[in-house]
């Protein structure tokens, strides 16, 4: 009854991978390598767990 006010995590999930990734390509451009690996992995955990939701959510 009360679906309609549940938050979407997958959304909110998919707004902070494209943060990360926007973040990671500005470090890239900086020239700074290193922090560009790492908020790339980061934005990779986060694509792990959107996958998981939406399998989850598929069967």
């Amino acid at each position: 009854m009360f679906s309609i006010f549940k938050k979407d995590p997958v959304k909110k999930l998919n707004k902070l991978y494209e943060a990360k990734l926007e973040q990671a390509m500005h470090a890239q451009r900086n020239g700074d390598i290193k922090s560009y690996s790492m908020i790339t992995a980061e934005a990779e955990k986060i694509a792990n767990q959107i996958q998981e939701i939406e399998s989850s959510t598929k069967k």
